[in-house]
């Protein structure tokens, strides 16, 4: 949801001619499918990385606009709330020791981001739910300065319109219910996206394996246990994410309206199928119109930008979300996965990123695709019990049956992993670096979420409240993060 807009609140008539606007965008594109040449002659991967900033005292900062202003580097951008910000990576091929490049480029970056914003006294921390972040923090001036936020959060509560309510329980009985009376709790999940441009051929294959390998993710990737000083899911950013940005009241849940963050409910045909639902099910929540007439830019054979379904698709929040760019006058398509929660480490991102477009590529190529033998009910499952449980998780995989999600990535998911990459051309090196990462993890049972659950278990063990733990884990946490070593070798506290 990077577009700008132009103001805070629309209009019923603007409403009207932005749903107009939008079936025109749908129309034209279901023409390009058919008839207009897409880039894809070598596929593009894309890094985004969400990132909190902390004080001294290690709760939040809410101070992005000073932050990236010292900064000084277009890659960084602001997010929701005052202390998140976004690191955006240029798109580049996957083939031979590109890996090792990024990693190198990633760490590079955020150390120079480090050394800058620690003259204002601020550190910055990759992880999926900031552990310090407090109720107080969503009080008063918490938003950032942009007015689209101001839009959404408007959008959102007003199509609600009531308070939002958040209701999460752990799996030790802590839990959190409380109302909210704007998007402030959404801004604690923060996340990577990784992009895949594909084929329009293939794109239908592409997505139905990234919902697929949603909940593996998650068993490998959970990095979220604590909210508002509670321990909850592993992957609490998936619940919270879902609650914090609902625009449905009570009744309409139980009518069964879907919601806006959403694991889909079929598998698809065409990348079509997508935003067609977008269009027929979501309602606007930014309906800004632009000049663009679409049909007409089509008809003289350029390329539509399609702004408004684009802009509408940016608003429903699909853990795989179809994408629809340009870029020097040729469209393209990718797939977004927004599934896995930013952090431990740089090398744990680049493992996680090598995993996923690793079995991405074998899982797409089959011949009997695995979705076929799957319903989307079991994958949406694996999806939540992976955000429940994480490295403690079980999944269900045609052919095994019901196993810890752990035997089924180290017997049959991994290997997968590495024929990908092979096929995709990256070196044996990068390879073995990466996918040992998960390896370990898994033989270990070891990820983000467990580290910090641990962690904090010890430290309260010592006599440490729950807030001292808190903090004196995540300053362990960043101390592992600023070596780059993977989360599963981090030392932990004796008992």
């Amino acid at each position: 949801m990077g577009a700008d807009v132009e103001q805070a609140r629309y209009t019923r008539e603007q409403r009207q001619q932005y749903r107009e606007k939008v079936r025109r965008d749908l129309d034209v594109f279901e023409r390009m499918l058919s008839h207009s040449q897409f880039e894809f002659d070598k596929p593009m991967t894309g890094i985004e990385v969400e990132l909190n900033l902390v004080s001294e005292d290690l709760g939040p900062k809410l101070d992005n606009k000073a932050i990236l202003e010292q900064i000084a580097d277009p890659d960084y951008q602001t997010e929701l709330a005052r202390y998140n910000i976004e690191l955006n990576v240029p798109p580049r091929p996957l083939p031979g020791d590109s890996a090792f490049e990024l990693e190198a480029d990633l760490r590079r970056s955020l150390n120079r981001a480090s050394e800058r914003a620690a003259e204002l006294k601020t550190g910055i921390v990759a992880i999926g739910i900031l552990p310090t972040v407090m109720p107080e923090h969503f009080e008063g001036d918490w938003i950032s300065e942009n007015i689209r936020y101001a839009a959404l959060n408007n959008a959102v509560l007003d199509a609600r319109g009531e308070d939002v309510w958040l209701e999460l329980e752990g799996p030790t009985g802590e839990r959190i219910a409380r109302y909210s009376d704007s998007l402030a709790p959404e801004s604690a999940c923060t996340s990577i996206q990784l992009h895949l441009q594909v084929h329009p051929d293939r794109f239908a294959d592409h997505w139905n394996a990234a919902q697929v390998l949603a909940g593996p993710q998650l068993t490998l990737g959970a990095n979220s246990p604590f909210f508002l000083g509670q321990r909850l899911w592993a992957e609490t950013r998936i619940q919270l994410f879902t609650q914090a940005t609902d625009t449905r009241s009570v009744e309409l849940k139980n009518q069964g309206v879907r919601p806006r963050v959403w694991f889909g409910e079929r598998w698809i045909t065409s990348i079509f199928d997508l935003f067609e639902e977008n269009v027929r099910y979501f309602p606007a929540l930014l309906p800004e119109i632009y000049d663009e007439q679409p049909e007409e830019v089509f008809e003289r054979g350029e390329v539509p930008e399609l702004k408004e379904l684009r802009l509408h698709n940016g608003t429903v929040y699909r853990w795989n979300r179809p994408i629809y760019d340009t870029h020097g006058g040729r469209p393209h398509l990718r797939v977004e996965n927004r599934v896995l929660p930013a952090g431990p480490s740089i090398a744990d991102i680049m493992a996680d990123a090598a995993f996923y477009y690793g079995t991405m590529r074998v899982l797409a190529e089959e011949d009997r695709p695995v979705w076929t033998r799957m319903s989307f009910s079991a994958a949406e499952a694996n999806f939540e019990e992976g955000a429940r449980l994480g490295i403690d998780a079980r999944a269900f995989w045609p052919g095994f049956g019901d196993v810890p999600a752990t035997e089924l990535i180290l017997r049959r998911l991994l290997p997968m992993a590495h024929e990908g990459l092979s096929k995709w051309g990256v070196s044996a090196a990068v390879r073995d670096r990466f996918l040992g990462i998960i390896e370990q993890r898994c033989l270990r049972g070891v990820n983000g979420a467990s580290w910090q659950t641990t962690c904090v278990e010890r430290l309260e063990a010592r006599g440490l409240t729950r807030d001292k733990a808190l903090r004196e884990m995540l300053r362990l946490y960043m101390l592992g993060q600023s070596a780059n070593e993977p989360v599963h070798t981090w030392e932990l506290p004796t008992a």
